[in-house]
């Protein structure tokens, strides 16, 4: 967002492959990059709806911790595809939030908590699975103004997944290694 406001070329923020052994800390500034007004909405938008369903999920710290480390996780794994030379925009890391409050739900406890996270990570798969991460860098949509880049929705989506997972099971054991007092 800050980089569509602020007048300095995307290219600085932005998450370049090349750039990342010596220029690591874009990836968290490529989050920052939008390229266009309609990009910059969406994901404002999408941002406000991630954040309701954390707070409708309480979402505890932990989770928020798992999420904060999904962030450069996920644009690292952009790494696998070298044909994406660009890529700014925070869509990896919405999908990331979703896949982190889900295992959260999963985890929670109540039946009904871990039948709405199951359903929210089969739905986010489904939707990442239908976007063919695995074909082409870029994908041109008649409906968008700028090309979008699947592949970070499934890092995004893999990055949240295994975080959430690892910051919930050391949740747990902690929990049965800690005695309760009385």
């Amino acid at each position: 967002m800050v980089a569509f406001f602020v007048p300095v070329a995307p290219q600085i923020l932005d998450w370049q492959p090349m750039l990342a052994p010596r220029e690591p800390w874009r990836a968290w500034t490529a989050a920052f990059v939008h390229l266009s007004g309609q990009h910059l909405a969406a994901n404002v938008f999408g941002t406000l709806l991630v954040g309701a369903f954390g707070v409708v999920a309480r979402v505890p710290w932990r989770i928020v911790a798992a999420w904060l480390v999904a962030w450069p996780l996920t644009h690292a794994g952009l790494l696998v595809e070298p044909g994406l030379l660009h890529y700014g925009g925070l869509s990896g890391m919405l999908h990331a939030g979703v896949a982190c409050a889900a295992i959260h739900l999963v985890a929670a406890g109540t039946e009904r908590r871990q039948a709405i996270g199951v359903a929210t990570l089969a739905l986010l798969i489904v939707k990442v699975i239908s976007e063919s991460p695995w074909g082409p860098a870029l994908r041109y949509l008649s409906n968008w103004d700028i090309a979008i880049a699947p592949l970070v929705h499934a890092c995004g989506l893999i990055a949240g997944f295994a975080t959430a997972t690892v910051v919930e099971v050391l949740h747990r054991w902690h929990e049965r290694a800690t005695p309760a007092s009385s």
